[in-house]
């Protein structure tokens, strides 16, 4: 039978060993660990405890109250460390995150965007304050949308393998972003006012004025009356805006998908250089979408962004623009 000095003895015993161990502890996860092993339910406290059930019915109450004591002491020692052990890592912190404002700070190079997408950007915020609306399509593109539904003729050149890169299950990575005029009339009804930007490819050779890779942006605009004072009037003010009060002027040309068609020149450094192609939109588009091309007429024009941005920035070759290099590319 356990003996009442047997029992006091074992909780001054724990009591001693849990100051000790509890002053020692210093981190937050050690005095937890403490907690555990003297105060828990499994903890040594209650392992002593569990022998007061041998004593007689009157000795229980001094061990009980020894027990307290000894349980109110390790708890209190447990809190003063937590508090001392928070207010070390605290002050740990603040020195080691301490900010010398007398030091110099870092330097940053500030970003900024490649020449094609600010180019982009500056185009699309014309049209966007002539009130269109920008909407953009798929790269990879059918037959339907890249040519028939644009009244290019089945023997049509363009459509031959030396034009366009087709793929292996008979879609095509599309030319032009006229693409995007068909799938917007086809899901909208007039009037119609938007601007496309987007990437188009073409087989050819990769020189200095040409890439297999390129950017367009095309207007695309259908309600009722338009003519094709309109459209120039949109044009001029487009290129105006871009590039300042310069000569502008039309030639006549052929596109499928519109009739009449012309190019657009500007001059520029003393030179005509050729910026754009443009047109009413052939009657045939509008049939093709469900428009009547009685009650409904519309303009359309597209530009290749690399070279409006060779013109605007004087560069030689259209290469440039994908090397990344960061000599050429940090002029802008």
């Amino acid at each position: 039978m356990a003996a009442l000095a047997d029992l006091a003895q074992a909780l001054q015993r724990l009591e001693a060993q849990g100051l000790a161990a509890i002053g020692a502890a210093t981190s937050l996860a050690a005095l937890e660990q403490l907690r555990v092993n003297y105060l828990g339910k499994k903890g040594e406290l209650s392992q002593i405890l569990r022998g007061m059930g041998q004593l007689p019915p009157a000795e229980r109450p001094q061990i009980g109250a020894l027990a307290n004591q000894v349980k109110d002491r390790l708890q209190e020692a447990l809190t003063q460390r937590v508090t001392a052990v928070q207010a070390a890592q605290l002050q740990a912190r603040l020195q080691a995150e301490t900010l010398d404002v007398t030091m110099p700070g870092w330097g940053y190079a500030p970003g900024r965007a490649h020449p094609l997408q600010a180019m982009i950007q500056r185009v699309l915020a014309v049209f966007v304050g002539l009130g269109y609306q920008v909407v953009q399509g798929p790269e990879v593109e059918t037959d339907y949308y890249n040519f028939a539904a644009l009244n290019f003729l089945p023997d049509h050149p363009a459509r031959d393998m030396q034009d366009t890169y087709y793929l292996p299950d008979g879609r095509l990575l599309r030319t032009h972003t006229s693409t995007v005029q068909i799938r917007y009339m086809e899901a909208h009804q007039p009037p119609v006012r938007i601007v496309v930007p987007g990437r188009v490819y073409r087989r050819d050779a990769v020189d200095a004025t040409h890439s297999a890779m390129f950017h367009q942006v095309e207007i695309l605009a259908v309600e009722r009356g338009l003519r094709f004072t309109d459209l120039k009037g949109t044009l001029i003010a487009f290129v105006r805006a871009l590039f300042g009060d310069i000569p502008v002027r039309f030639r006549a040309s052929y596109f499928p998908f519109t009739e009449p068609s012309a190019e657009v020149d500007l001059q520029w450094r003393g030179r005509w250089l050729e910026v754009l192609g443009c047109g009413m939109v052939h009657p045939n588009v509008l049939r093709t979408v469900g428009y009547d091309p009685e009650q409904y007429t519309g303009f359309a024009a597209g530009l290749g962004i690399e070279r409006l941005a060779m013109i605007f920035h004087e560069i030689d070759d259209i290469r440039r623009f994908y090397t990344s290099d960061l000599r050429f590319l940090t002029q802008f």
